[in-house]
């Protein structure tokens, strides 16, 4: 069997700029890809990812017709306004030190890491709402 892997996760963003501006000052992350499409209405991929990691975050803009019609791109709207429009995991070796880090550089986290039953946790979210678990599970 040929070999499988994850390339890009997505994750709606109200602003690709600010969104960009988040995942590279505050987090660190380094930018992937960053390309316009003409041919669908100026619909751009933007993706950041980790460094010396492969996997990279598509940020996506909630786009319009063409890409998808009005009533899909309101619900999308909608669940990103709950923070439930989908969850991002993240890991570091030591939580507590990533944790002073990113909240030293801007990010403003809703629960800050405790031991859990699966591990130490963490939530932070972003500029669009979206909701980011940071963390370590026991091994």
């Amino acid at each position: 069997m040929a070999k499988v892997s994850v390339a890009n996760a997505q994750l709606w963003v109200h602003d690709q700029d600010e969104a960009l501006a988040f995942w590279t000052e505050k987090v660190g992350f380094e930018v992937r890809q960053d390309i316009t499409m003409e041919e669908l209405g100026g619909f751009r991929w933007l993706s950041v990812g980790a460094p010396g990691q492969d996997l990279s975050i598509a940020l996506m803009a909630i786009p319009g017709p063409p890409v998808i019609d009005d009533a899909t791109k309101k619900q999308v709207e909608e669940l990103m306004a709950k923070g439930w429009a989908g969850t991002v995991f993240l890991t570091a070796d030591d939580v507590q030190a990533a944790y002073e880090e990113l909240k030293a550089n801007g990010v403003e986290f809703t629960e800050a890491p405790s031991e859990r039953p699966y591990g130490i946790d963490s939530e932070f979210r972003d500029p669009s709402g979206n909701k980011f678990r940071l963390g370590k599970p026991t091994v």
